[in-house]
């Protein structure tokens, strides 16, 4: 089980939060049978996700993290909500490259450095929220720090990481956050960056045996931070033959009576948890003809009571 804090300054003027997403990108590693990179690529968008889900107004609303570009993973795809689910997708979860110079995974080449980072707010509302903005590195972190200035005007602080063992399993993961509020002096700005570059890597600090607590306090020494809450944070697909069913007979007459004529069973996979659900196709026509007669006597009823 993963776990999540989030904190803030006494003043008021930051905002703080941490992920141990150590379990939630074991789990996309066990479904996705990802390589070294791409399990580092998802595992950080996955972290990500996750502390930007905690950050919603409501349990109930979700956040989608969308990256595209010109690497040979494609897609990546991360869901979350305010209550500490998430699930993610890569789209080619087996890359090959070369390490960097420095010795480590090549992020940025698997993801791309041509392409966007987009991100979908769902509120409730009757229309959801969309920021999108081109990629900086694909390194995932900077890309998130570049998103927050360009589409919320929200100076932040990302760091993401992923450390992944040599038989391809995950040793940890996690990431902070860490955001400016307005009204945020010279002063303190200049604090903060000391702090950060005193600070070791995410993976190294989780290694160390570093708790969320001990990064707080070392990204915000001086500042006298205080826990705001804590939360589970976990990998969970909410699926269900149900939503599935709904999405085939979104399809239409044409394509469903296409699918029964072939007589083979209508076999769809979730790409977040790898389940797999199955219809028989004539009995979907059916079901699908059946709602369009329910809503033709419907509307005729309410014709009637005009």
């Amino acid at each position: 089980m993963g776990r999540l804090i989030r904190a803030i300054s006494e003043n008021g003027g930051v905002l703080f939060c941490a992920v141990d997403a150590t379990d939630i990108v074991r789990r996309a590693e066990q479904l996705h049978k990802t390589s070294a990179v791409t399990s580092a690529a998802l595992g950080r968008l996955l972290a990500a996700g996750a502390m930007m889900g905690a950050m919603l107004k409501s349990r109930g609303d979700s956040l989608t993290l969308r990256v595209k570009a010109d690497g040979p993973a494609g897609l990546l795809l991360v869901v979350a909500d305010g209550a500490g689910h998430v699930k993610g997708y890569v789209e080619h979860p087996v890359v090959e490259l070369p390490l960097r110079a420095d010795g480590k995974l090549d992020v940025g080449g698997a993801v791309g450095h041509e392409g966007s980072l987009t991100v979908i707010r769902d509120m409730g509302l009757k229309e959801p929220y969309v920021g999108q903005v081109p990629l900086v590195s694909g390194e995932i972190a900077q890309d998130i720090t570049s998103y927050y200035a360009a589409s919320e005007q929200t100076p932040t602080v990302c760091a993401l990481g992923v450390l992944v063992d040599t038989d391809l399993t995950i040793r940890n993961a996690g990431g902070f956050l860490l955001q400016l509020l307005p009204g945020a002096t010279e002063e303190e700005i200049t604090r903060l960056e000391a702090n950060i570059a005193g600070m070791q890597s995410v993976t190294q600090m989780l290694s160390d045996g570093m708790t969320l607590e001990e990064m707080m306090a070392k990204a915000l020494a001086g500042f006298d931070p205080q826990v705001l809450d804590e939360e589970e944070a976990v990998y969970a697909c909410d699926c269900s033959s149900e939503r599935v069913e709904r999405a085939l007979l979104s399809l239409g007459h044409k394509e469903l009576s296409q699918l029964a004529t072939e007589g083979e069973p209508v076999e769809v996979c979730c790409q977040f948890c790898d389940k797999k659900y199955r219809f028989d196709a004539a009995d979907l026509l059916a079901e699908f003809e059946r709602r369009q007669k329910a809503h033709r006597e419907e509307t005729a009823g309410n014709d009637e009571k005009r």
